[in-house]
């Protein structure tokens, strides 16, 4: 029926149109009987063609791919009266319908919404990530463990793990303070193996605790300077930064006292004087480095201030002023000088014997501005404690001819012989001179030297006898121990006991004594530590257990063998075992104790 214009559409007649029947084709206009007679109609039709395609692009993918590639049907093939397509027509046949042909983007349909063509964006997730299973079977909070993280202090050092066998964290977990009192309590006088394991220990490039770095650090300075070994302290100070406290320096200023490299130290005080520990200090190296003026300044403010005690001043004014006390008395000597006022009284021509001096200052003896016989006694002391290569004494030794009879002349002349015999390479002279020269060297205490230098030699020359023993027990208290355990000159049960002992398998039916019964039982299968070290070796305190160790070790030396025993499977549980056979040789051998 016909539509006046401005009256609306009749509902049945919009709500009977097809979805398809909406789509007009660009070269062809609307059907003629829905041609309106004004423009209000036309405009609310494409409106609600509008509609109709965007809710028709919100369908399923295939019913977007017919919608786009269906043909509508030309007007002459649709019915006049409902706009329907007739039958035959390409829109009533949808199984005749031409395929749709492909667009410019390619083979897939373009849909009318860009963004639900566009595939969603890969996660990188893994497949599995939604079907593991809970992490936790309650709400409540787990428990966290808080550990504060602290800087580890660099390794110092001046002989590589890689040549110790010691591990750089030895010191891990130990208090400081309890390390320190361990390292000066540790007697070593007794024991050449102790010594060298403190020497070790000392000089091994290790990390101290992180709290406490500084005072193992000094304990270890004072340690080596006890030892009478300056030259190892000095070099330790300066790997460490000798000017970082004044604690340090005036170690390292002490060392270089003794050692003649005081100008080193000087030139940094005067660089940094406020590492000074005293006046007498900025004194000496002002004059030592030619500024006379400065260290006169100096010693006259320090009177006047009085911060230098009389002795002080006294002994400053004439190393400042020698030629005004070129005829007066000596000064009194200090009963415990310091290596400041030893120097200072050498430089004025007061040179103190160091026999009576601690230690250190005996090393002050073997520059060459001493005499002979100061160096050679000055060498058999420190290599009496292990703090001098035995070398630098047969050089010693070897220098000249001895200049007199009796003391260290005596056994200059007795070592003179016996390594003139050992050239030669006669057995005759060789076991004439062994024993004599022997001798010389267990008045001096210096018997491990001795086996040192000569055991190589000894093994080349065939000895019998008395000389065979004697040279078959030195050779026992050298390196080579265990290979001198296998060419023992006799068969006697002492004899194979010691071999036993070089070779870590004591024979406990050999044992005569409580003390070879200690020593053999230290080595027995299933021996192990007293129960307070294997707690310290769980704790990962490897340095102090084994400083305990030697604590133990010194009593067992001094009868008791229940500590003994303990000890030397201390040493061997934590894989010390040259230290352990070594000790245990020397403990039956050089009869010390």
């Amino acid at each position: 029926m016909p539509i006046e214009p401005g009256q609306p559409v009749p509902t049945q007649t919009r709500a009977a149109l097809p979805a398809s029947s909406l789509s007009c084709p660009p070269d062809a206009g609307p059907a003629p009987h829905l041609a309106p007679r004004s423009g209000g109609f036309r405009a609310r039709l494409c409106t609600g063609v509008s509609l109709c395609v965007l809710a028709s692009a919100l369908m399923a993918a295939p019913t977007l791919a017919r919608a786009e590639t269906a043909t509508v049907a030309p007007a002459e093939n649709r019915d006049q009266k409902t706009g329907q397509p007739q039958p035959g027509s390409p829109q009533a046949s949808p199984e005749k319908s031409n395929p749709a042909k492909p667009n410019a983007r390619g083979s897939n349909p373009l849909s009318a919404i860009d963004w639900l063509a566009t595939p969603a964006p890969d996660p990188g997730l893994p497949g599995t990530v939604l079907l593991e299973p809970p992490v936790t079977g309650s709400a409540s909070l787990p428990e966290v463990t808080v550990t504060p993280l602290t800087s580890l202090t660099p390794p110092i050092g001046l002989v590589s793990p890689a040549s110790t066998g010691l591990p750089v964290d030895l010191w891990r977990g130990s208090d400081a303070q309890v390390l320190a009192r361990l390292l000066h309590a540790i007697p070593v006088e007794r024991s050449p193996a102790m010594q060298s394991l403190m020497f070790t220990l000392l000089l091994s490039e290790t990390r101290a605790p992180a709290e406490g770095a500084e005072t193992l650090l000094l304990a270890r300075l004072d340690r080596l300077m006890d030892l009478g070994a300056p030259d190892p302290a000095q070099a330790l100070a300066e790997q460490a930064g000798p000017t970082r406290t004044k604690a340090r320096f005036r170690r390292w200023l002490n060392a270089t006292l003794l050692t003649g490299d005081e100008q080193i130290a000087c030139s940094t005080l005067q660089r940094q004087p406020h590492l000074a520990p005293d006046y007498a200090a900025r004194i000496f190296c002002a004059a030592r480095l030619g500024d006379w003026q400065t260290a006169a300044l100096l010693w006259e403010a320090a009177q006047a201030l009085e911060l230098l005690s009389k002795a002080q001043l006294d002994l400053l004014d004439r190393f400042l002023n020698p030629d005004f006390y070129e005829d007066a008395a000596p000064l009194p000597a200090p009963k415990h000088p310091d290596p400041l006022t030893f120097r200072l009284f050498e430089t004025i021509g007061e040179r103190r014997p160091t026999a009576t001096l601690p230690r250190a200052f005996a090393a002050a003896d073997l520059r060459d501005i001493a005499g002979w016989k100061a160096q050679l006694e000055a060498a058999e002391r420190l290599t009496r404690i292990g703090a001098l290569n035995p070398n630098h004494l047969l050089g010693l030794y070897s220098e000249r001819s001895p200049a007199a009879s009796g003391g260290v002349w005596d056994r200059v002349a007795a070592l003179q012989r016996f390594e003139t015999a050992l050239q030669t390479g006669s057995s005759e002279a060789v076991a004439k001179t062994l024993p004599t020269a022997w001798r010389a060297m267990q008045t001096a205490r210096i018997e491990t030297a001795f086996a040192d230098l000569f055991a190589d030699q000894l093994a080349r020359i065939p000895l019998e006898g008395d000389a065979a023993e004697l040279a078959w027990r030195i050779r026992l208290l050298a390196p080579t121990y265990e290979t001198a355990s296998h060419e023992a000159p006799s068969g006697s049960d002492q004899a194979a006991f010691w071999a036993s002992i070089a070779q870590g398998v004591p024979d406990m039916a050999r044992a005569r004594t409580g003390r070879d019964q200690a020593l053999a039982a230290a080595f027995a299968d299933g021996s192990e530590p007293p129960a307070e070290l294997q707690a310290l070796l769980k704790d990962g305190q490897l340095g102090e257990a084994i400083l305990r160790a030697m604590i133990l070790f010194g009593r067992g030396a001094d009868g008791n063998l229940g500590d003994l025993t303990d000890a030397l499977a201390m040493f061997r549980a934590v894989g010390l075992e040259d230290t352990a056979r070594r000790a245990a040789l020397q403990l039956m051998l050089l009869e010390r104790h």
